[in-house]
């Protein structure tokens, strides 16, 4: 077989004779066309092949998409082997193109095989992430330095082949050259510092809500890479966070809430004090009717009936008793209103305090905790409870402070309580 293609090959170049360059023209489209066929074969028939066989044993479910394109990375570099082989053989062609060609197919392999390890990687951290404990512990920023080092050897010996020189001589001369790759990758070093300063200590992970206003972020942590930790906000938005920025600037991680089970209420209803009061005998037979304030007042009572017994005999002066106020009865009863919701988690801190007093009115500041750490749940309970509150005031004989407008005014002259002037 092999002297039938030799004779043949010998067949065409006399033929061709008369025609200079005709034969080696011939030869080297033959070869291209031999390494095009080796390409396809591959692609087509191997690839296919190997898809079916992974889809079969994989099982349902597994995701061949990553595997196939590391392999379909490295078939290509069967038509540069060929190419590589075959250049030598074509006849007539100057020596310098031929090592010229061999040079350009040795890049083009060593290029396609730090590409299919960089697939590779990617195919690696895919796998890695479906790990219950990825999330805690990201590898995707390691694999990415594990990237840039493949590709800068890849690149130092397509450079030393292209220029004819050993891969060593050419490492040993950037040697000198070492503070201007540092500056050149200054922040990859950074970057890579940071990385393994968040993965060491756990301070951001996958899933997190993180608040960080000096860089526009709030909300789930999407991705953590080499250089970037990527947030999609509220709001939808994106917001791409440099990975230094969490190890240099302050940050709020709310994982701690997510994980406690309760996420925190902390807000005031301003009161007029002007609505401050004793409560009178008519006023405590109507907060009596309040099953909540039973206990309360009937402890009350009597912690109130055995101290002004002791002062009448020396001071008899109504002025010197203890008396109940509206707002202590109110704040009693808040607490026991939120000591009996089903939304609140009764076992972390609950209180019911009165603030300074502020030109806007009175606080009484609500300090509790709801029994969910959905941002939907927890806006509604506390919706729910301050719509209660509001609503009961005044039942109480309290009111809400709120600045005046001449919203009043301005209804009051529409019925004809107020004439203009």
């Amino acid at each position: 077989m092999a002297v039938m293609g030799i004779r043949w090959l010998d067949q065409l170049e006399n033929v061709l004779a008369p025609y200079p360059m005709a034969y080696p023209a011939v030869v080297l489209a033959a070869l291209v066309l031999v390494a095009w066929l080796a390409n396809f074969v591959t692609k087509r028939i191997l690839l296919r092949g190997l898809k079916g066989l992974i889809e079969r044993f994989s099982g349902p479910g597994h995701n061949a998409r990553q595997p196939l394109r590391v392999i379909s990375r490295l078939s290509n570099i069967v038509p540069s082997v060929v190419l590589a082989a075959g250049v030598s053989v074509v006849p007539e062609l100057p020596p310098g193109l031929v090592t010229g060609l061999k040079a350009l197919c040795h890049a083009w392999t060593v290029l396609t095989i730090a590409m299919a390890i960089s697939h590779a990687l990617d195919a690696f951290n895919d796998f890695y992430e479906r790990r219950a404990d990825a999330r805690n512990k990201p590898i995707k920023g390691y694999l990415q330095v594990a990237k840039i080092v493949v590709f800068v050897v890849a690149g130092l010996s397509i450079v030393a082949t292209l220029v004819g020189v050993e891969p060593l001589h050419l490492i040993t001369g950037l040697g000198a050259a070492t503070a201007v790759f540092m500056l050149v990758f200054q922040d990859t070093i950074l970057s890579l510092v940071a990385s393994v300063q968040i993965s060491g200590d756990g301070r951001v992970r996958i899933g997190d809500w993180i608040e960080m206003p000096s860089q526009n972020a709030d909300g789930d942590v999407i991705d953590i890479a080499l250089h970037t930790v990527t947030v999609q906000n509220w709001d939808k938005t994106v917001t791409t966070i440099p990975t230094k920025k969490l190890v240099t600037e302050s940050f709020k991680n709310w994982r701690g809430m997510q994980e406690s089970g309760g996420r925190r209420i902390k807000r005031s209803i301003y009161l007029d004090q002007h609505s401050v009061r004793f409560v009178d005998t008519q006023g405590l037979a109507r907060l009596s009717q309040f099953a909540l304030l039973d206990d309360y007042l009937a402890g009350k009572q009597q912690e109130l009936e055995q101290w002004n017994a002791q002062v009448a005999q020396a001071h008899p002066e109504p002025v010197n008793a203890r008396r109940l106020t509206n707002l202590g009865t109110f704040r009693a009863y808040v607490e026991r209103y939120l000591r009996s919701h089903a939304g609140i988690h009764q076992d972390m801190t609950l209180m019911v305090r009165q603030m300074a007093p502020t030109p806007q009115g009175l606080p009484l500041e609500i300090y509790c905790f709801t029994a969910s750490t959905a941002w939907g749940e927890y806006e509604t309970v506390q919706s729910d409870v301050f719509d209660h509150l509001l609503a009961i005031l005044p039942e109480f004989g309290l009111n809400v402070f709120q600045e005046s407008s001449d919203a009043m005014l301005m209804r009051m002259r529409d019925t004809g309580a107020v004439t203009a002037d």
